[in-house]
């Protein structure tokens, strides 16, 4: 399915290196404010407390959340479980109080702004855990890496999978330095929506190595760059149709979804945003200068002995 169809190819591996000088800088920021600032690390990886409340009627989560952050708690999670009038609050550490005291406190102010609110469970969430998460979450990020890694290099060439590696790192290590420059806050929800990234924005990059190896093989008189810069322009429609789609889903989140789901979405938003940009002018400009070529895709056809060789 076609919206359109560009007739001319767009000379994209001829601004490749600006690009990527751009690319370079925005990377070497983000490490930068992930070693200076850190994440922003929630009460899941962190350790604090987990209360569970529970309402005689449907619980207004704006006034929980307001009535929580007016303790000083800026970094709650307050979300719905079970039903609409049980209500789950993670609480980061603070120091000099204890779990009980610190649910005593909000339960109380709880109770001042909606009378009738009955604590139902309390447990202390501790930093041992926080740190298993950390690690399991940095394994699995490892796995999927080489996962692709070697899906790649099976399916392709090892030139495509070094670039589609390089190309996606570049997405995730963006995204985290955004959230370390302005210090959102890393939960789960948002490493989940890194892993998604990954697979999102490798995706792509195979559809446009998969249309290089076919123009290797259909346009046999043209240059590498010809052959990228084709392969790239005509996948653009579908590229619009696919990410324009998603990314008004989404938008939709990040627009509606309310602050349970806003820094998910925010996450997603700016990986696919750098996802495109990244298979575009990352992962095909690195496979260009590492010298991929005809050869490295299009097996020769073994002539058959007394058999004349083909004439151009």
């Amino acid at each position: 399915m076609e919206f359109f169809r560009i007739k001319r190819d767009i000379p994209f591996m001829k601004n490749a290196l600006a690009f990527n000088i751009v690319s370079l800088v925005t990377f070497l920021l983000a490490v930068f404010f992930l070693f200076s600032r850190g994440l922003h690390f929630s009460v899941e990886f962190t350790g604090g407390t987990l209360m569970e409340v529970a309402y005689k009627e449907s619980a207004n989560l704006e006034v929980v959340r307001k009535t929580v952050e007016g303790l000083g708690y800026s970094d709650a999670q307050v979300q719905n479980f079970g039903t609409s009038r049980d209500v789950m609050i993670r609480l980061p550490l603070k120091t000099g109080l204890s779990s009980d005291k610190q649910s005593d406190q909000v339960l109380e102010a709880l109770q001042k702004a909606t009378p009738g609110v009955e604590k139902r469970r309390v447990e202390f969430v501790g930093p041992q855990v926080g740190k298993e998460l950390a690690t399991d979450g940095a394994m699995a990020l490892l796995v999927v890496v080489v996962g692709i890694m070697i899906y790649l290099a099976f399916r392709f060439e090892w030139k495509f999978s070094v670039a589609a590696i390089i190309a996606n790192l570049h997405d995730v290590i963006i995204i985290l330095g955004f959230f370390a420059f302005f210090q959102w806050e890393f939960s789960l929800s948002v490493l989940a929506a890194v892993l998604a990234v990954l697979g999102y924005s490798v995706n792509e990059s195979v559809v446009i190595f998969d249309r290089i190896r076919e123009n290797f093989r259909k346009m046999r008189k043209a240059s590498t760059v010809e052959v990228i810069d084709n392969a790239i322009t005509s996948t653009m429609s579908r590229t619009i149709i696919t990410h324009g789609s998603t990314q008004m889903m989404v938008l939709s989140m990040l627009l509606f979804g309310g602050p349970t789901l806003h820094y998910f979405a925010l996450a997603l938003t700016i990986g696919i945003l750098f996802g495109i940009y990244s298979s575009v002018f990352v992962a095909a400009a690195i496979a260009m200068w590492l010298g991929v070529k005809r050869e490295d895709l299009v097996k020769p056809i073994k002539k058959k002995e007394g058999e004349l060789p083909e004439t151009p």
